[in-house]
């Protein structure tokens, strides 16, 4: 197969590049996780049965946590706005493609009874704040 003009990698190049990007026990959702576990709150991981596969699920509560990237989840941050060098449209569809399908998740879960929380990777700087959301939306 041949390479896209704009993109540096041949496709199965590219399939490797991508598969090794994590979307499980990643370093802002580790931070999450110790927290939500000092604060007291027990919870289940990536339940593949809610739409989403959310991060922490806390199901005596009917609650999820969601921690999502800047960048792969498009939040309006100065990270979550960076514009890709190189072959940016591929990227912009999908970021597009994830946040419609995160609404999509959101939505479903709200349909089924939950009620969800997204973090964003630039809010977990700020400890406090986070352990003060968490304990906000945990009760």
């Amino acid at each position: 197969m041949s390479r896209s003009p704009h993109d540096v990698f041949t496709p199965d190049e590219r399939s490797r590049v991508m598969r090794a990007v994590k979307d499980k026990n990643t370093k802002p959702e580790m931070i999450v996780r110790r927290m939500a576990h000092a604060l007291g709150y027990r919870y289940r991981l990536h339940r593949k049965d809610l739409p989403g596969s959310p991060d922490l699920v806390f199901a005596g509560r009917k609650a999820v946590i969601f921690v999502h990237g800047c960048f792969w989840h498009g939040h309006d941050c100065k990270r979550g706005s960076r514009q890709p060098k190189t072959n940016a449209e591929y990227w912009r569809a999908k970021i597009a493609r994830n946040m419609s399908r995160d609404a999509a998740n959101l939505q479903a879960l709200e349909n089924q009874g939950w009620r969800a929380l997204v973090l964003w990777e630039c809010e977990l700087k700020d400890r406090a704040a986070m352990a003060e959301r968490l304990r906000g939306f945990l009760g």
